[in-house]
């Protein structure tokens, strides 16, 4: 279960990577619209996922009394 607790940090660094690629892309005067929307959507997982791994988190703790 501890393995719940570090994938959203996973989205934050792929959406890091992404910003950056898209923030070069806009530099070097390139297409970079799919890089900044795919890291709106990690950024987004990001928190959905530490959301749902609070409400199962609640739910196993609930389970056990």
């Amino acid at each position: 279960m501890k393995l719940y607790n570090f994938i959203p940090y996973f989205y934050l660094f792929i959406a890091a990577l992404f910003i950056y690629d898209g923030i070069t892309k806009y530099l070097n005067s390139q297409d970079y619209y799919l890089n900044i929307a795919v890291a709106a959507v990690a950024i987004f997982m990001f928190f959905f996922r530490k959301k749902y791994a609070k409400k199962m988190e609640d739910h196993h703790k609930n389970k056990q009394q």
